[in-house]
């Protein structure tokens, strides 16, 4: 597998990306996918689950998540490839697991992408109550799929955009809600206090450790699409300058606007008045009483879910580039569009998944956002396993062989065991809930399935994978 080249032609079809993405579009990228429908909606089932401790659970899976992200960006760095985790998978622990990493990763993205889509439809409901929620799932996937066939810098500049208005939010939000707790102004008849976040029933954690444990996957489902950023790699202008610094800042900055966020909208309203079916956003900004509140936030949690779905066929699209060139998908995969430098086939693959999400909202409408998400916690754990396998394995033998990388992991190989068992405690809690339980074993048939794809390949991608190495990297390690 040889990195993709810089360049592709200007004509025709391809099987090169371009290299189009700066570091200011990277950033945004990995905060785009991360930062959407999981905090501005998903964010109301986690207080509901555990309370103000819900706090702790983003606190304990943003470290996880910063761990994770060393690891893939050591290997990102190293290995500048479109492919991403997959590839590393296939290079450091075999083809098999190279397969089922990079379709996982598919999978969790679509489901997410699914989830995001039918959130479309709750927000747009607020203005427009009498219209059908497929009308404006279509307008979503007519909208997103249509910017992901543009040139790659037109995506990342209005991926940019995109996720500014909900980095600025979420900024107004925890500066205003300071202001108010500081002077004690009144929020929909609450005092602000910092006191709220333990003083109701049952204190910080109402419902225990078990509550924080069950939240865990909400919150995992939340984070999940940072690892998008591995994925910027193979488009990316100067990865040795551009990931480390991506990676240093975007999951500090996640958790931050995680943690602040939600303490400083459980410091102005009581957890228990929160709506579980509502996003804890719109209920803040509309008990702030200011003109338009609810529909200024509005029209932000619906950028946010817009922006999420862009990040997100943007990674799926290039993880499916990433493994037809490594003979795990169909070749035709592996083909760019020459005048845009974009693999048109797998984007066309996420449409297809969309207007199958689009299927599944007509028959249960209601239950499918919680549905999708559950499962997709699943897939989104199972990807941080593949990445810190690979992590371990890369380092082990760099050890052999007595070379050391550039950008290395802190702690490492320690810190990618930790994260890797808080990751297996994850999935394994998944078991013990009635309402999780069968999204866990939704996701083995899923390995199982995948399983069988593999063997039905028939030898094709089944050879080592030689991985090149970025010569930048190297000059600097030397």
């Amino acid at each position: 597998m040889h990195s993709p080249s810089p360049q592709a032609s200007d004509s025709g079809a391809s099987d090169t990306l371009r290299r189009g993405l700066s570091m200011r579009h990277i950033r945004f990228i990995a905060l785009g996918s991360a930062i959407g429908t999981g905090l501005f909606l998903g964010s109301a089932e986690t207080i509901k689950a555990a309370g103000p401790a819900v706090l702790v659970s983003y606190i304990v899976a943003g470290a996880c998540v910063f761990l994770v992200m060393r690891a893939l960006g050591e290997m990102a760095v190293r290995h500048p490839v479109a492919g991403s985790f997959a590839n590393y998978a296939h290079h450091y622990l075999g083809p098999y697991f190279g397969f089922l990493a990079g379709w996982t990763f598919v999978f969790e993205m679509l489901l997410v992408a699914i989830a995001d889509m039918t959130a479309v439809t709750a927000y747009m409901g607020l203005w427009f109550p009498g219209t059908p929620g497929w009308v404006w799932m279509l307008a979503a996937i007519a909208l997103i799929i249509g910017l992901n066939l543009l040139r790659v810098r037109v995506f990342g500049e209005v991926e940019f955009w995109f996720s500014l208005i909900k980095v600025v939010t979420i900024v107004a939000l925890i500066a205003g809600g300071l202001a108010l707790l500081v002077f004690g102004v009144s929020v929909g008849g609450h005092t602000p206090t910092v006191e709220n976040l333990w003083s109701g029933a049952g204190g910080f954690a109402p419902f225990g450790v078990w509550g924080i444990v069950m939240s865990l996957g909400v919150v995992a489902f939340s984070f999940g699409g940072i690892e998008t950023l591995g994925s910027t790699a193979g488009e990316a202008d100067r990865p040795e300058r551009s990931i480390p610094r991506a990676i240093n800042s975007v999951p500090v900055r996640i958790l931050l606007f995680y943690v602040l966020s939600l303490a400083v909208i459980l410091c102005l309203v009581p957890w228990q008045q929160l709506d579980p079916s509502s996003s804890p956003f719109v209920t803040v900004f509309s008990a702030l009483g200011l003109p338009a509140a609810q529909h200024i936030v509005n029209f932000v949690v619906l950028t946010a879910a817009l922006s999420a779905m862009n990040s997100i066929t943007y990674a799926s699209a290039r993880l499916m580039y990433g493994l037809a060139q490594q003979g795990q998908a169909p070749r035709a995969f592996g083909a760019v569009r020459g005048g845009s430098g974009v693999p048109l086939v797998p984007v066309l693959v996420v449409l297809g998944a969309l207007l199958v999400g689009l299927g599944a909202f007509l028959l249960i409408p209601d239950t499918l956002f919680l549905m999708v998400a559950s499962i997709a916690s699943f897939a989104t754990v199972s990807t941080w396993i593949f990445i810190l396998c690979s992590h371990l394995a890369m380092r082990r033998r760099l050890r052999a062989s007595g070379e050391r990388t550039v950008y290395r992991m802190p702690g490492a190989p320690w810190t990618s065991v930790v994260a890797l068992a808080f990751c297996v405690f994850v999935l394994v809690a998944q078991a013990f809930s009635p309402s999780t339980v069968w999204a866990l074993v939704i996701g083995v048939a899923w390995v199982a399935l995948a399983s069988l794809g593999f063997l039905l390949l028939r030898g094709r991608g089944r050879e080592p994978l030689d991985l090149e190495v970025n010569p930048a990297s190297m000059a600097a390690a030397a």
